[in-house]
């Protein structure tokens, strides 16, 4: 699936959006409340120690400290996935306070202990978000971790370095290994604005990738167009029955079997609730192969959908000197009419669009 390049945005939608799809959704936002509530239970405890922290105030900080870990872990206990933004926060947020919860403990060998929890942020910060953010969290981190060293130093320089050295290599280690998945999962300089629920791109960032796919393509050859807009079936009657939970149970299934089915280089879209949308570039003007896997996909998927495809195909020579975002909005638009004729006939099939219509439209 091809995105447009955009530097510096994360992939928390497209990694959360694959979470869900393998019904792993619940599973990881308990996992991740009950590891953030967790962390309260250490500042809970010191908040009985009056030799706890060795700065004035700092119980009462000990008891914010442990309140904002359960307001953060609120947002995990829903039954969507907080927005980016939120989740950006979170992170932001929770990062000081766990760094503020190590560096006034009155032990600095109890405040590394409690800095172990930075490798579960750090894990998921490189995974879900961007660079800026995980260098954000990568300083908090080895600032809170210098801070605890340099107390240790005064004692005992040796074992400073001995118990502070193990630390920081599981960060790096952890680190490494959750940016490597993530480039697996693609890079993260690939992405753009995409839709929170299903992972793929909004219609604008769709109407800005498919008319750069088309503007890289060289007009003369005998290449084609392939629109095709994919549509859910009876998805009033899954909003009646399942309501707005099984409604996006239905969108990301449907999301991800598209993301599963075409190539690499397809640009795929979230047109709305229940429409998705499909540009390529074909050397063949046949595209009922892509769309007999495309409707095979989503009958295939837990949910048990299916879906109404409308196709266009036309030859991108016939384009040459045509706007390709007016290219695009037309294509659309032909390819809507069919997916609608599809769904009169019963739905779970497919209708196509001669290239005539498109290519000879002024």
């Amino acid at each position: 699936m091809r995105f447009p390049p955009r530097v510096g945005v994360d992939q928390y939608y497209m990694f959360t959006t694959r979470v869900t799809a393998q019904g792993l959704q619940r599973t990881t936002m308990l996992t991740v409340a009950a590891f953030t509530a967790g962390l309260s239970l250490p500042a809970v405890l010191a908040m009985f120690n009056p030799k706890s922290t060795y700065i004035p105030g700092g119980r009462a900080i000990l008891v914010v400290v442990a309140l904002l870990c359960w307001v953060f872990a609120a947002p995990w206990l829903r039954h969507r996935w907080p927005t980016r933004a939120q989740s950006t926060a979170l992170m932001a947020t929770g990062s000081v306070a766990l760094a503020v919860g190590c560096v006034i403990a009155a032990d600095p060998f109890a405040g590394l202990l409690i800095g172990v929890a930075f490798t579960f942020i750090l894990g998921y910060a490189a995974l879900f978000h961007s660079t800026r953010l995980l260098a954000f969290t990568v300083a908090v981190a080895c600032s809170a971790y210098l801070w605890l060293a340099a107390r240790i130093a005064a004692i005992d320089l040796p074992t400073a370095f001995a118990v502070t050295t193990p630390l920081v290599f599981l960060n790096i280690v952890v680190v490494s290994a959750c940016r490597t998945i993530a480039r697996l999962g693609g890079s993260e300089d690939a992405q753009t604005d995409v839709d929170a629920l299903s992972g793929l791109l909004t219609r604008a960032s769709f109407y800005e990738a498919a008319a750069h796919l088309i503007g890289a393509r060289n007009r003369g050859d005998d290449r084609f167009l392939v629109v095709a807009v994919v549509a859910i079936d009876s998805y009033a009657a899954i909003i009646s029955v399942h309501g707005g939970r099984g409604a996006n149970r239905a969108q990301i299934s449907a999301a991800q079997a598209l993301r599963d089915t075409v190539r690499r280089d397809c640009v795929l879209g979230h047109l709305d609730e229940s429409e998705f949308t499909i540009a390529d570039v074909f050397t063949t003007p046949d595209p009922t192969p892509l769309i007999d896997r495309v409707l095979g996909a989503v009958v295939s998927t837990q949910s048990g959908l299916t879906a109404s495809v409308g196709v266009l195909s036309t030859p991108l020579r016939g384009l040459t000197g045509r706007p390709p975002v007016v290219v695009i909005d037309e294509a659309i638009a032909l390819a809507t009419t069919a997916m609608h004729e599809a769904r009169r006939a019963g739905g779970n099939q497919a209708r196509y669009v001669s290239d005539g219509d498109l290519a000879g439209s002024e």
